[in-house]
């Protein structure tokens, strides 16, 4: 699929090649009827899929730190992309200038910004007029034309400046950004220009980036259609004709540019589509601080050359050559100090060592090899061998072979000569792994720099003469070593590694190459191969298997390697192998030194790979019983599908050794495999940049995804920031992830180290979240607003609060597939109404389709949310919310706040531009809760004016939940693992009453946060044994009678009785728990009364709702009953239990939240 770019050079030399005729620009018309064709379609995917959630994920810092925003927005076209962020931060713009010099667009923007009587505004908090002048943006800062009376002086500054679209026509580059950078505020520091641009690449001539990110997969889809192309091409090439005879001959030359690079698929028929990747980076005062580090570390000398295709097109903004540690701690001071992430070249394999504006550190000049013996050492190594290995971070994979094979010894690296520290730290598969292990599972001791705190660090085993002088051992040594194997390159910049070692081996190595007929030979192959041969083979030998196409025909080729520290003489092939394949092609014996040559893909195939002649490009999966029928048919067609005849399947054998360590004893967590399966895209090096080269690697990424079902886990040592590794990334630690995560915000907690195999987000602290529900124009976002506000005001706190609408998401899939406007269906109440009854139904059909849609819109919101301590969310449709969505955050609070208002109230704020609330009636449509089949958790009445009763009700309901005490009580929960039985989390609740003044806190937490009015109460009742502790001192506060209720036969009769099952814990703790009869005297509580019931936690809800059926029985009818728990745990789903059971409508309360059992 051609770029943009290069449809823009074809369309510009075509242009010179068959014309003299002198060019002149486009009009505004033609200008905007090309970007309109842009935008359409899969060119509004990338702006749904990358720049608008970019937008909100890079702003955020700064708008949580402003009270006020003022923004520049320099191209912004007919819309603001500020328009498109979430009402809350929507509504801190008070000052809003552009920079568009299109007539048509500046009129549009000013129309679309500028409030009707139906509509309101995108920025509906602007201070004064939008200030919109139509002229470019300049170095020398001239307003030009505005559409607002007076202009600003040249010292106007901003809190943002956006470069929307792109920055075509702006040379040289850099410039325009130090321009911007200059018109940020001062005071206070963190303003920050942020730029979208297309094509890729930005080159930038030194300037550093705050943040980056790339959208590489971005599409526009134009329409095969010659007036659609007439409009399309000169908005592409940047110009007209100025005859007019001429121009109307050089369309039709354009057309057939177009017709011949566009790609054509049958999901698109009757379209072009072209490429076209999008970047996005931001810049702060710190942009331009370069020299500084410059003046303190050496530079690489010359054009630095890297292996990875991908890494060579990226052009950083300086490549830094440290030849001391201290060099390489300076660069860590640097840019912890300007706030800005380092990229890290070894071996140059990793397609992420070099990245656009971004510094990176060439640790090339670390490149010793250290032999020590046993009695150099230094101290116990742990090792069973005598000889240790030191290698520095600069080293390639040879060097280190050949300097431990002079010495005897060598270390089970991968299998590649080239490589470097990237590969030893997060895995290293090579021919010794079924014998030894990984490389990364070698390694007994590291030297590192910290990215934290920039100290030397030594962990495991370091011989003293290798530890850099103040070298320290940290406190979480043991972390840091478990982290370093397998998921090294993510905690900080690594200098050096000791390695044990294992007698070198002499290799014999065998290669056969069976053409196959047709895909069933290949299949049955493969069959053989994986049953007949491989799992058969002893631990010192592997099979690897290429699945690739050659001369016109399918070849699979086998290369078995076996080593042998003992014997000249090695095994013949067995006979099982003879039987299948006959004789091998060649036969050699050699040491690891030369054992790459044997490589087939090297020497064997398509005449050698081994030559520089072609590029590639890798991703890596593991895969178990590669003969069973599915796995097998899926590798053989994905060669059928190759884009290239050079593209193959590499298959490495694991297993042995590999599998022996347990999951989560290394960071490398993926051990149960029996083959790597590299996917490997080929094409000749002097396509690179070309179609053939994009098409290999999105073979890549397609077979991946299409395998990434059948695998168990996927190899992390090839991954990066790139969204299209995502999905990879996140199988590639197996049950690691969450350690790692952790580990991460601990030890790189400003993500200097942000261009490496990409981690997860740290698991959620504890977070409130409220989902704030309710009829239309109730005024839902307006209150979630003035709620996040006091969150945000409570200083001492220091809290962070967000308001997320969950039904963007679906009015902007709704938007792509219908053509609807979404700004209008997002901001325009009329429209939206218009368009109800199809939005509604386009949803229950998602919804009917994808019957988890809400619960994956609900997760979504929540994990783009992971920092904020509390979440609003407005725009629910889910009925019974907390029933249904608290299990899938269990350790985060969940409340639902209800908002309504009188019919009138509504009607009035409906012709009054909206609120901005979602448009249905989130749960029912009256203005009182009779239409609910379920109690929210609590109710706020907002049919008074101005923002102080919805304060009162935050001040006394609301933001008790951030209350310290409730954190005091948690922590005196003590969790218990493996109890009452392995794998389950305990957490003893009950021991809270056995803290110093445990008890005392609980019974006043429960006082203080009953929502209900305890004069109206009439009784508390509870079951033993954990309701009876808290119930009876929270009774001697509330001055309330207490309501017994315990096993049958405990209490005088006469009594009330009903069955009730085991707990969750009893079930547990003994596999002869059987069903139980509890039981309450008659008389104790009068019919009708009002209850409250009392207990230590709500798990399954059984007991729960025993005791309701009890109290049932009684004559209290469940609408007269509230429930107050000390400790619920969402992920056992009681709540939903209760609803089903019909007791939805009782009001539950919980002080604590837990995901344990």
């Amino acid at each position: 699929m051609a770029t943009l770019d290069s449809l823009k050079q074809a369309l510009r030399q075509k242009a010179n090649a068959t014309a003299s005729s002198p060019k002149q620009p486009l009009s505004d018309t033609q200008y905007s009827a090309g970007f309109d064709i842009l935008v359409r379609g899969l060119g509004w995917m990338t702006y749904q899929d990358f720049v608008i959630p970019q937008l909100p994920q890079v702003l955020d810092p700064l708008f949580n730190s402003r009270i006020h925003i003022s923004a520049l927005e320099i191209g912004p076209g007919p819309k603001s992309l500020l328009g498109y962020l979430p009402s809350r931060l929507r509504r801190k713009v008070r000052k809003y200038t552009a920079f568009e010099p299109n007539n048509l667009f500046a009129t549009r923007l000013e129309e679309w910004l500028c409030s009707t009587s139906e509509t309101e505004s995108p920025l509906p908090c602007l201070e004064n007029p939008p200030n919109i002048h139509r002229t470019l943006f300049a170095l020398q800062y001239n307003t030009g034309s505005g559409t607002s009376t007076g202009t600003k002086d040249n010292d106007e500054k901003y809190d943002i400046i956006l470069f929307c679209h792109s920055m075509y026509g702006m040379k040289p580059k850099h410039k325009f950004i130090e321009r911007a950078l200059e018109m940020l505020v001062e005071q206070p520091q963190g303003g920050m220009v942020a730029v979208f641009h297309r094509e890729g690449t930005l080159h930038l001539d030194g300037l550093v980036c705050h943040r980056t990110a790339s959208f590489p997969t971005g599409v526009v889809s134009v329409a095969n259609d010659d007036d659609v192309l007439d409009c399309f091409a000169p908005f592409i090439a940047g110009f007209i004709m100025q005859d007019v005879d001429v121009d109307k001959a050089i369309r039709v030359d354009w057309r057939k540019v177009c017709r011949a690079l566009g790609r054509r698929e049958d999901a698109h028929p009757d379209h072009l589509l072209f490429s076209s990747p999008n970047v996005m980076a931001t810049f702060t005062q710190h942009a331009t601080k370069l020299p500084e580090l410059t003046a303190q570390v050496p530079l690489v000398k010359g054009d630095k050359t890297v292996k990875n295709r991908e890494a060579r097109l990226h052009r950083p903004a300086s490549i830094m050559r440290p030849t001391e540690v201290r060099h390489v701690q300076q660069c860590v001071r640097w840019a912890m100090k300007h706030g800005v992430s380092l990229a890290v070249v070894g071996g140059g394999h990793s397609g992420h060592c070099l990245w656009p504006s971004v510094v990176s550190v060439d640790m090339g000049a670390f490149d010793q090899v250290h032999i020590l013996t046993a009695g150099e050492n230094g101290e116990d190594s742990g090792s069973d061998s005598s000889i240790l290995v030191v290698v520095e971070a600069g080293c390639k994979m040879g060097d280190i072979v050949r300097k431990t094979m002079a010495a005897g010894v060598t270390v089970p690296l991968g299998a590649r000569p080239s490589v470097g520290a990237g590969l030893w730290l997060q895995g290293g598969i090579g021919h010794l792994a079924r014998l030894h292990g990984l490389a990364c599972d070698a390694i007994i001791g590291a030297v590192m720099i910290s990215v934290d705190s920039s100290q030397v660090l030594y962990v495991g085993c370091v011989p003293s003469q290798h530890r850099p002088a103040g070298a320290v051992r940290p406190e979480n040594e043991s972390d840091l070593l478990w982290a370093m194997k397998g998921a090294g390159t993510n905690f900080g910049i690594v200098v050096s590694v000791t390695f044990k070692t294992y007698a070198a081996p002499t290799y014999l190595t065998r290669n056969w190459v069976v053409p196959l007929s047709d895909n069933l030979e290949a299949r049955l192959r493969l069959i053989e191969f994986d049953k007949l041969v491989a799992r058969r083979l002893h631990r010192n030998c592997s099979a690897d298997a290429y699945l690739y196409w050659d001369a016109g025909q399918l070849h699979l080729g086998v290369t078995m390697f076996e080593s042998s520290t003992t014997r000249l003489s090695f095994a013949t092939p067995t006979p099982t192998v003879s039987a299948i394949w006959g004789l091998e092609n060649d036969f050699k014996a050699v040491d690891g030194v030369n054992l790459f040559e044997t490589e087939m893909y090297v020497s064997g195939m398509h005449g050698g790979h081994g030559g520089g002649k072609t590029s590639s490009f890798k991703r890596c999966l593991f895969l178990k019983r590669i003969g069973e029928a599915n796995v097998a048919d899926r590798l053989v067609a994905a060669v059928e599908t190759r884009p290239s005849p050079l593209c193959y399947l590499h298959l490495l054998q694991g297993g042995g050794a590999v599998g022996d360590i347990a999951a989560d004893a290394t960071a490398f967590g993926c051990r149960d495999w029996d083959f790597a399966c590299v996917i490997t895209g080929v094409w000749p090096r002097d396509q690179d940049g070309t179609e053939a080269a994009q098409s290999a690697v999105r073979w890549v990424y397609n077979i991946a995804g299409d395998l990434l079902s059948l695998s168990s886990g996927a190899y992390g040592a090839d991954l990066g920031p790139d969204p299209r590794d995502a999905a990879l990334a996140a199988k590639a630690f197996g049950p690691n992830r969450p350690r790692l995560a952790r580990l991460k915000h601990s030890l790189d907690p400003r993500n200097v180290l942000a261009y490496t195999c990409p981690l997860p987000r740290a698991p959620m602290k504890q977070k409130l979240i409220i989902l704030v529900t309710g009829e239309s124009c109730a005024g839902k976002d307006y209150c979630a607003d003035v709620w996040v506000s006091l969150y945000i005001g409570c200083t001492h706190k220091s809290l962070t609060a967000r308001v997320v609408s969950i039904s963007d998401a679906i009015k902007r899939e709704y938007a792509t597939a219908t053509g609807a406007d979404l700004s209008r269906l997002l901001w325009d109440r009329a429209y939206k109404e218009q368009h109800r009854p199809a939005l509604t139904t386009f949803f229950q059909e998602r919804a009917r389709r994808r019957p988890r849609l809400p619960e994956e819109y609900f997760l979504n919101v929540v994990y783009d949310a992971v920092d904020v301590d509390v979440l609003l969310i407005t725009g629910m449709r889910d009925e019974t919310p907390i029933a249904a969505l608290s299990h899938l955050v269990p350790n985060s609070r969940l409340l639902e706040v209800h908002v309504q208002a009188s019919k009138q109230t509504r009607r009035i704020r409906r012709g009054c531009h909206g609120d901005g609330d979602d448009d249905k009636d989130s749960n029912n449509s009256g203005s009182n809760l009779t239409a609910l089949n379920y109690r929210p958790s609590l109710i706020f009445d907002n049919d008074t004016t101005g923002n102080e009763a919805a304060k009162r009700f935050a001040e006394r309901y609301l933001l008790p939940f951030v209350n310290e005490d409730l954190q005091r009580l948690a922590d005196m929960v003590r969790q218990v693992p493996d109890f009452p039985r392995p794998g389950i989390e305990f957490c003893h609740v009950l021991g809270i009453s056995q803290q110093p003044g445990g008890l005392a806190l609980c019974a006043s937490l429960l006082e203080t946060h009953f929502i209900g009015d305890w004069a109206k109460v009439d009784a508390v009742a509870c079951c033993e044994v954990g309701g009876f502790v808290y119930a009876s001192a929270l009774v001697l506060r509330v001055e309330i009678p207490l309501v017994l209720i315990r096993e049958a036969g405990k209490l005088p009769p006469p009594t009330f009785s009903v069955i009730k099952p085991s707990s969750h814990i009893s079930s547990g703790a003994s596999k002869n728990s059987k069903e139980k009869r509890i039981e309450m005297e008659r008389d104790v509580v009068p019919r009708g009364a009002s209850v409250v019931v009392v207990d230590d936690v709500l798990s399954t809800g059984e007991t729960l709702c025993a005791v309701l059926q009890l109290l049932n029985e009684a004559g209290i009818d469940a609408e007269d009953v509230s429930i107050m728990v000390v400790a619920e745990f969402p992920v056992h789903r009681g709540r939903e239990l209760l609803r089903q059971r019909g007791f939805g409508r009782i009001n539950i309360q919980s002080l604590l939240v837990f995901g344990g059992a």
